[in-house]
């Protein structure tokens, strides 16, 4: 949309968050949807398993690493071109991966892909910003916004099975085409021109350090399960990224053109907020990673099965989000967040006393209490994070948003993964010495394996195997859930002593549209208590 009038603006703006959301969907679901792919993977492309862990990391590492860049250029470039420039990269990097004929191939155009989210991600949250300038109507639309996040990291390995059901594994890359095809149509229709009306110069050794910085780190929590927390490659690799961080930081703080203004986390609005997403994430991909094997390993579930009794997890947060966006206007962000934390916590509290005899009835229950409290936190918590912000640095603070949600994910996945196969690993041991050598090699590396490995042994044994794995898993998925507790009791505690119930001399705009597209400045400070 070329040149359009603050009045066009305004009334397509419901239509722009259409096209956002969709943009994100497709993001979102790509975080998850491969998964279920790994195992067809194995048989179609010979892949290896440190290759399949790169087939889900690859994405993961360059969208990570590439936000905080990518998010200051749209500021500065415009957040309609990041956009539409990333749907074009992540479209291209599907149809490749659709058709790879390699594990390689594929973890390269997975990276590609990767790109491609860094592009979309912030740029969805920025323009939202810049669209819906009544407070009031942002937190709605951030409430929908975040809603969509959720239901995204649900709906993945739902669709992603269906999928197999009925095509090739190459399918749940070539998904993404017609998705990724109406958000471009409808972003040229409707999203409108919107970037800082003063951009600075571009910051290129900024954001060489800050790639460098969040690649290392990134890549050092991914890898520690496999090297080992306290091993020198894990060391190492995070140490490089941290006192590359600081570097970034000192560079950052003293520059005249700072790709990142680090001075907006003074603002407790900003930093308490940002912390509080951290530790959702955390404690949401870390707590899934475990929860779909456990409904497939222990429950039986095919990925189908597990993905759809997933989807009342998805519904609740979509349910969630928008009375969240209302409440914490009337009775304070600080509450609501902090509230929001605590149930995750009650949630993941009972998901870490099941057995393997504990059904899906109560699985479910608890699953719903975790989905109502993400769903209480993130709109608040996003609304505080924008809200905080002038709109000329809504891409940089978004793609900050979305880093944290990176970061806090990738540990979450990572520590727990890690303390779940220690204890895994430690109880399937004594059961190990009753089983033939070429199941018992098999079934220490994971319980997918150890089912699997039950599966083709001679029944007796296979019997004894695939019950000492299912309590093994179950023994690990406890003690690794209560890592996700800690997570969201710490992130409740936070928002609860350092985030402020209300803005203070928050600027709201009174125009119909974005000013710093238009021109336009007309505002006016609101002091709340």
């Amino acid at each position: 949309m070329r040149n359009p009038t603050p009045e066009q603006i305004h009334s397509r703006r419901w239509a722009t968050l259409a096209v956002l959301c969709l943009s994100l969907l497709v993001v979102v679901v790509d975080n998850s949807i491969v998964n279920v792919a790994l195992p067809t993977m194995v048989r179609q492309l010979h892949a290896s398993t440190t290759s399949l862990q790169w087939v889900v990391d690859a994405y993961t590492l360059a969208m990570a690493g590439l936000l905080l860049t990518l998010g200051s250029l749209g500021d500065r470039i415009g957040r309609h071109r990041t956009l539409a420039g990333g749907l074009l990269v992540f479209g291209v990097g599907s149809v490749l991966a659709g058709v790879s004929g390699s594990a390689t191939e594929l973890i390269a155009c997975r990276v590609l892909m990767g790109i491609g989210a860094a592009a979309i991600m912030p740029s969805t949250l920025s323009v939202l910003t810049n669209v819906f300038t009544d407070a009031s109507e942002r937190a709605k639309a951030i409430a929908m916004w975040s809603a969509v996040a959720g239901l995204g990291v649900a709906i993945g390995p739902t669709l992603g099975g269906w999928l197999l059901e009925h095509f090739g594994w190459g399918s749940i890359f070539t998904v993404n085409l017609p998705i990724v095809a109406v958000a471009l149509a409808g972003g040229r229709l409707v999203v409108p021109p919107s970037a800082n009306p003063h951009p600075k110069a571009l910051d290129p050794t900024g954001a060489l350090m800050s790639i460098a910085g969040l690649v290392a780190v990134v890549y050092a929590i991914i890898e520690a399960p496999s090297n080992g927390w306290a091993s020198v490659r894990t060391l190492g690799a995070a140490g490089a990224g941290a006192a590359i961080l600081v570097a970034w930081i000192i560079f950052e703080l003293r520059s005249t053109h700072p790709m990142v203004d680090l001075r907006i986390f003074r603002n407790a609005r900003f930093s308490a907020a940002s912390f509080a997403v951290t530790m959702v994430f955390m404690a949401l991909f870390g707590w899934l990673f475990l929860f779909t094997q456990q409904m497939q390993f222990v429950l039986g579930y095919n990925t189908l099965q597990a993905g759809v009794r997933a989807l009342p997890f998805a519904l609740t947060i979509g349910m969630v989000s928008q009375p969240a966006a209302k409440l914490a206007a009337r009775v304070g962000t600080k509450a609501v967040v902090s509230s929001g934390l605590a149930l995750m916590g009650i949630g993941l509290g009972l998901m870490s006393s099941s057995t393997v005899h504990t059904g899906y009835p109560f699985l479910l229950v608890a699953s719903v209490i975790v989905a109502a409290g993400m769903g209480l936190a993130m709109a608040p918590a996003t609304e505080s994070i924008m809200g905080s912000l002038p709109r000329a640095q809504a891409g940089v603070g978004s793609a900050v948003n979305d880093t944290t949600r990176s970061l806090g994910g990738a540990l979450g996945v990572a520590a727990m993964g890690s303390v779940a196969s220690s204890v895994f690993a430690s109880r399937v041991h004594p059961f190990l010495a009753h089983v033939p050598g070429r199941y018992a090699t098999q079934a220490q590396a994971s319980v997918g394996a150890a089912v699997t490995a039950a599966k083709h042994a001679p029944d007796a044994i296979g019997q004894v195997l695939g019950a000492a794995a299912r309590h093994a898993f179950i023994a690990g998925s406890d003690q690794a859930t209560l890592v996700a507790v800690a997570a969201a009791v710490l992130g409740s505690l936070v928002a609860l002593a350092f985030l402020p119930a209300r803005a203070k001399g928050e600027v709201v705009s009174i125009a119909p549209a974005q000013a710093d597209v238009v021109g336009i400045a007309k505002v006016r400070v609101v002091e709340s208590a």
